[in-house]
């Protein structure tokens, strides 16, 4: 057995009063929201050079790209990844509600501008199959495919699929707008409140979302876009109404592909270290589609629905519509939110692989322009995708000239190209899509390792999942965002608070329920609060409080008074003169406290006039009921308060008070600095409360107590029972 590291430390008492007393403090001036203003305000050559550098990462790495080392990794990337780009703009155009050809929009525009202002090297900036569906609701609600379109003056005029088109493009130009406007405004950190956990609930739900909303494509079925709440139900019922009327080539080709496909991907996942790229089977798998559906007609002869007429180069630039923004502000909103949390939780972890800096605030700048730029130009929603990242990453990335690459392969296809996809079955597009969601799918697993590990996290996780499975995405993402708030709250509001005992032979405190052999001192009670102090748990504080302690502060207190009025008033009414008989007297009349103020029962215990002194542990008449106080010192461990409001500072001055008047020596230990100084400025100290109180460490405290109570015994006049008669008896 080794033997164990030991330290010795000889040094003196401290109190946060003495410690400061020896150990000269820096005075640190703290700047006010003008100063900061002002600095933020405030130009020379080197922030301007600063500015530049951040406004334009692209100058950053351009400057060591290593040409030689590099060029030919991110070539060859860049051809995987706008292959899978490619595939993956097709299939989700479907999700948007949009015809195919679009999704290649996405898979261009979007990656030029983020060439020059994103801060991340290996993310592959196109569609996102979540971003995707929350635009598709938007355009099924406003355009459906069964009914009128609604009442917009730009919609006069157009076909069905350009004002689906316009739907998406003033969306996107809206989402671009609220992210440029965050990162503009340095609000970059909005992305801390959704958690790991939501943001897995949140996925998976839209997982769901996205599986069945392909169904209709998978079985070759004509169910029409519903959106809203309770959607996911409304689409299911549709589909098993019709579940007879399945296409069969459809469902054939798409089982042969979906399981094709993931055998391909698994064996990619299994030998990626031995595998230069990864094996391109979506694409392979829609050349043979095409090939095959060509060949054999499946249009005509099998009545297949096919992707049909592709745009052949790039349409005019778009405005957006401003009674669409009116329409959409409130799922724009989200969008904006999802599509940047999704980016920068992605691009962070490659960021960290490969030891680079991202910036969130220029993140947002970055998708922002480039939503605005995509939108303008007929494309949709654009963010990232963790497999075509993952593409992009694996095959020899290292910068942005890869994503560059594979926007020109998405520009040859468009160009050139396109044609040649105009026989492919939507069932195909619907299977892959369907296929990739194994990664999403299986954050399910999840729920029991949360239900293990943190009940609240699980209760996070599968509310965010229920609410947006059930009342659409964009209201599901606000359900969640307040079961997280929700959790915060209770955390805080009810903490696990404890009573710290001593380890014996050291210097360290623990929570009394979770070690043997401890000892906890008489007359001491250390109580720890792990939580901010503030408004919401104050008073669930003093319930603690008072639950470790075993007593009410203020009851005993009142108690006194009135024992102490009583008193008073009989040695008014005997000239100072107490004898046996009129003190029994006064302890057995009647008890009349009409006379009593409940005010001033609250006040400190006035023991001036008195010839003796009362000693309140001393045994007292039966027909007396003041609780005998054994605790005389209270020690409150304020190591994990960070912060105490104005409202939680009053509540507990009037708690520190009434155990300071009924003679019980509190002490604050590890107060943060803050908190002190928070607590001069707003006149915590008075002639009870004492700088003095405070300490820097427990053992510190404790030996303090030790020191101040050995031997402790008291002395003076108390009020005791002898026998069957009441004395007054001297206690030397």
């Amino acid at each position: 057995m080794m033997c164990s590291k030991q330290y010795v430390v000889a040094r003196d008492v401290y109190s946060e009063d003495s410690f400061a007393e020896d150990h000269e403090k820096i005075y640190r001036a703290h700047k006010t929201i003008l100063d900061h203003v002002r600095e933020y305000l405030s130009c020379d050559s080197k922030r301007a050079k600063n500015a530049v550098l951040s406004l334009l990462p692209i100058i950053g790495w351009l400057r060591i790209y290593r040409v030689r080392e590099w060029l030919l990794g991110d070539v060859v990337s860049g051809i995987s990844t706008g292959l899978v780009a490619i595939m993956q703009g097709l299939a989700f155009s479907l999700l948007a509600s949009l015809p195919p050809s679009y999704g290649l929009y996405t898979a261009f525009f979007p990656v030029l501008t983020y060439f020059f202002l994103g801060t991340s090297r290996h993310i592959s900036v196109g569609s996102f199959p979540v971003l995707s569906l929350m635009v598709g609701a938007v355009v099924t609600r406003l355009v459906p495919e069964d009914g009128p379109p609604a009442n917009i003056t730009g919609f006069e005029g157009l076909t069905q699929d350009q004002q689906r088109v316009l739907v998406a493009s003033s969306v996107t130009f809206l989402m671009g707008i609220f992210q440029l406007a965050m990162g503009v405004l340095q609000v970059g950190f909005i992305v801390v409140y959704l958690s790991d956990t939501l943001v897995s609930g949140f996925t998976t739900a839209a997982a769901v979302q996205i599986l069945v909303s392909q169904l209709k494509f998978v079985l070759g079925l004509n169910v029409p876009g519903i959106s809203g709440p309770l959607s996911i139900i409304y689409t299911l019922e549709k589909i098993f109404v019709q579940i007879t009327s399945t296409n069969i080539c459809d469902l054939v080709m798409s089982i042969v592909i979906m399981v094709v496909v993931f055998i391909v991907k698994e064996l990619n996942d299994k030998y990626k270290a031995k595998l230069p790229v990864p094996i391109p089977i979506e694409v392979i798998m829609t050349i043979i589609a095409c090939g095959v559906s060509y060949g054999f007609n499946f249009e005509k002869r099998y009545d297949v629905n096919v992707v049909g007429k592709m745009v052949s180069g790039y349409e005019s630039p778009i405005a957006p519509n401003m009674e669409v923004f009116q329409e959409s502000a409130v799922e724009a909103f989200p969008i904006a939110i999802v599509g940047f949390a999704v980016a920068f939780s992605v691009a962070k972890v490659y960021s960290i692989k490969h030891d680079y800096a991202i910036d969130g605030n220029q993140e947002l700048i970055a998708f922002g322009v480039s939503n605005i730029f995509g939108a303008s130009c007929r494309s949709f929603a654009a963010s990232t995708a963790l497999s075509r990242t993952a593409v992009q990453e694996s095959s020899g990335g290292k910068t942005q000239i890869a994503g560059l690459i594979s926007a020109m392969m998405a520009m040859i296809v468009t160009l050139v190209l396109g044609f040649l996809l105009e026989p492919l079955p939507r069932s195909v597009l619907g299977a892959l899509v369907i296929v990739n969601l194994k990664g999403m799918l299986m954050q399910f697993r999840e729920i029991p390792y949360l239900l293990r590990r943190d009940k609240l996290e699980c209760v996070v996780w599968v509310g965010t999942c229920l609410g947006a499975i059930l009342l659409g995405l964009d209201l599901g993402l606000a359900v969640g965002l307040g079961v997280e708030l929700l959790t915060v709250v209770i955390r805080t509001q009810f903490p696990r608070c404890s009573v710290l005992v001593n380890i014996p032979g050291t210097d360290i405190y623990r929570d009394c329920k979770d070690y043997l052999h401890t000892s906890e001192t008489k007359g001491v009670k250390i109580f720890r609060i792990p939580s901010p102090l503030f408004f919401a748990n104050i008073e669930f504080f003093r319930e603690k409080l008072e639950e470790a302690v075993g007593f009410n502060p203020l009851r005993i207190l009142r108690k006194r008074n009135k024992a102490l009025r009583k008193i008073k008033k009989l040695l008014q009414e005997k000239d100072d003169h107490i004898t046996e008989r009129g003190l029994a007297d006064l302890f057995f009349q009647t008890n009349d406290e009409s006379y009593m103020n409940t005010k001033e029962l609250d006040l400190p215990a006035d023991l001036k006039g008195l010839p003796f002194r009362m000693d309140w542990k001393a045994e007292l008449p039966a027909n007396i009921s003041v609780p005998r106080v054994e605790l005389h010192s209270l020690i409150l461990d304020f190591s994990a308060v960070s912060f105490l409001d104005v409202s939680a500072l009053k509540g507990l001055k009037m708690a520190l008070k009434e155990f300071i008047r009924i003679d019980v020596d509190v002490y604050i230990v590890s107060c943060d600095a803050y908190i002190l100084e928070k607590l001069h400025t707003c006149m915590f100290f008075d002639d009870e409360i004492l700088t003095s109180m405070f300490f820097p460490t427990l053992h510190d405290t404790m030996l303090h107590v030790f020191e101040k109570h050995e031997g402790d015994k008291s002395k003076g006049w108390v009020v005791r029972k002898d026998s069957s008669w009441v004395i007054l008896h001297h206690s030397l």
